[in-house]
């Protein structure tokens, strides 16, 4: 197993594309690349499935037309062919890890072959102590250049951990239409991509109609397939995402309530104000005075 580990810091930066890979002997191995500091950058270009995961503060990603802060405790495997890019900010450590299908799919004791398309699926995932820890440890046998022994267990260990959190979309694919396994991920794929950019765009005007030209149906079929899939219609989905993104607004920002309602994609303070103590159980007021009350907080 041949594993290229990196360190960036301090506003270092890494261009990467499979031809430079190539050149450099790294493009048919495993790469992982550790950033730490303000304004560390990784630019890919047409790269592989990207695994990013942020050990402490928030870095913010650009992968194709969708961009995102990403926080200590999550994950997200950024999808294959996309232009990628990954900043760190403030004293942010992240680790990013990235490699063909043809080198990931052994690594969770699957056969080359048969390897589906694409191998992971894009998604952001809760990222606990074990995968964390899994994470470090590759980047640590990497960096001291332990063995292909120690690298090979290191690097298996952190596939099991990424293929157990995909594992979770398994009974999501077996609702998705089509007669053959692939056909069955194919649509999830484009269904997939449809709910990562709500999370990642749920402040912005969206409808119905363009969530489904993204997936390439009709609104009608869109909004029952994702309905059948995921056990809610998208609108759904994206009142939840702008809910989170104003639940997050009260803690992080001093904008008043009605400008983060704006901000989290409500043009209706009303219709917010319900929605949120419905979701939370307290109103967007009250929240905001136990944020900044630490008694209260606690």
């Amino acid at each position: 197993m041949h594993i290229l580990c990196e360190r960036l810091v301090n506003g270092g930066r890494l261009d990467w594309s499979a031809d430079e890979g190539d050149r450099r002997g790294s493009g048919g191995g495993l790469r992982v690349l550790v950033g730490y500091g303000r304004g560390c950058i990784l630019h890919g270009r047409a790269s592989p499935a990207t695994i990013v995961l942020p050990l402490r503060g928030r870095v913010q990603i650009a992968d194709g037309e969708q961009s995102r802060t990403l926080e200590s405790g999550e994950l997200l495997v950024c999808e294959s062919g996309q232009r990628v890019q990954v900043i760190g900010r403030g004293t942010a450590l992240w680790i990013a890890v990235f490699a063909p299908a043809e080198v990931w799919h052994p690594l969770t004791g699957g056969v080359p072959e048969s390897a589906p398309d694409p191998l992971l699926i894009p998604a952001s995932h809760a990222a606990d102590r074990a995968i964390r820890r899994a994470a470090v440890r590759l980047a640590r046998v990497a960096l001291e250049d332990a063995g292909a022994s120690a690298t090979s267990i290191a690097a298996a260990a952190f596939a099991t951990q990424i293929a157990d959190l995909q594992a979770a979309f398994d009974p999501l694919i077996a609702r998705c239409p089509g007669r053959t396994l692939a056909q069955r991920r194919s649509v999830f794929l484009r269904l997939q991509r449809v709910r990562n950019y709500m999370a990642s765009s749920c402040h912005l005007d969206l409808d119905i109609a363009g969530f489904a030209r993204m997936a390439s149906y009709s609104p009608c079929h869109f909004i029952r397939a994702f309905s059948t899939v995921y056990g809610e219609t998208p609108h759904a989905v994206l009142v939840e995402q702008r809910l989170g993104r104003a639940h997050r607004l009260i803690h992080e920002s001093e904008l008043a309530i009605t400008e983060i309602a704006r901000a989290s994609g409500f043009e209706n303070r009303c219709a917010f104000s319900r929605s949120f103590k419905r979701r939370f159980g307290i109103t967007a007021t009250d929240l905001r005075e136990c944020a900044r009350t630490p008694g209260l907080a606690a």
